[in-house]
């Protein structure tokens, strides 16, 4: 498969500098708990940042934040230069079809065959031609190793397989930025291998950029550009990898890490 099948088609060139995610002073409360406290952090174009922390410190909120399933009670988020959070529906729509994400559960239709489940979205809300979704899913299927699962209805697949046509799912919306949210939790451990193996090799082929949220910190290492390590809310530490892993500045990470790895 080449390169360019999970590429935004729409993109100009030079498009990919600079940052494509913003969160500014973003705030998120449930009741009198508060999830996110004036998170300020950005995500480079082409960039893979793996978000780490403890359970509850707000990574997944962030994601979901993005994804448009919740909305900040304060700040602001801005993807590729445009407002996502505050900003009019239309507008939010608009913006969030630049965002693909591959959740813990597979969220795949049961009574779809696999190609129908990777090609419904690009059809009914990008437009495209049947032929033509047809098309990148099966190049998508190729890259994710289930070329021959096209017609197989998702009960007929493992869940590692399950997940990785939810990855391919994701990708056919070509979106700019992937989000990850600990796409390995559901699946047995022996599955866990195959499903890292293919996010690695998205990482490593495609300019597409990643925000992660993930417990493997060994996958966390390989494919991170920069590491955020997450606390109440905030982030108490950033930095490449080998920093964060290998000399961390924070007692809390060091913590974290201990307990972890």
């Amino acid at each position: 498969m080449s390169v360019d099948t999970a590429k935004n088609p729409e993109k100009k060139p030079g498009q990919h500098t600079g940052e494509l995610v913003r969160l500014e002073q973003v705030t998120k409360r449930f009741g009198d708990h508060t999830v996110l406290d004036r998170l300020d952090f950005g995500v480079e174009a082409g960039k893979h940042v793996t978000l780490i922390g403890p359970s509850g410190s707000g990574k997944t909120t962030i994601l979901r934040l993005l994804m448009t399933l919740a909305k900040p009670d304060e700040g602001t988020i801005t993807v590729d230069g445009q407002r996502l959070f505050p900003a009019p529906e239309k507008q939010i729509r608009e913006v969030r079809k630049k965002i693909g994400m591959v959740f813990q559960q597979f969220n795949l239709f049961p009574n779809m065959t696999v190609l129908r489940n990777i090609t419904e979205a690009p059809v009914t809300v990008l437009g495209l031609s049947k032929d033509e979704a047809e098309a990148r899913a099966r190049e998508l299927l190729d890259l994710v190793g289930l070329a021959d699962k096209c017609d197989a209805r998702p009960t007929q697949l493992s869940g590692g397989q399950q997940q990785r046509v939810a990855i391919a799912r994701a990708l056919a919306m070509r979106p700019q930025v992937l989000l990850l949210d600990e796409v390995t939790s559901a699946l047995d451990p022996e599955l866990v291998a195959g499903v890292l193996d293919v996010l690695r090799d998205i990482a490593r082929t495609t300019d597409i950029t990643m925000l992660c949220v993930t417990h493997e910190m060994n996958f966390a290492r390989d494919i991170s550009d920069q590491v955020l390590m997450f606390d109440s809310g905030r982030v108490i530490e950033s930095g490449p990898p080998e920093k964060i892993f290998s000399d961390p500045e924070q007692e809390r990470t060091r913590e974290f890490l201990g307990a972890v790895l």
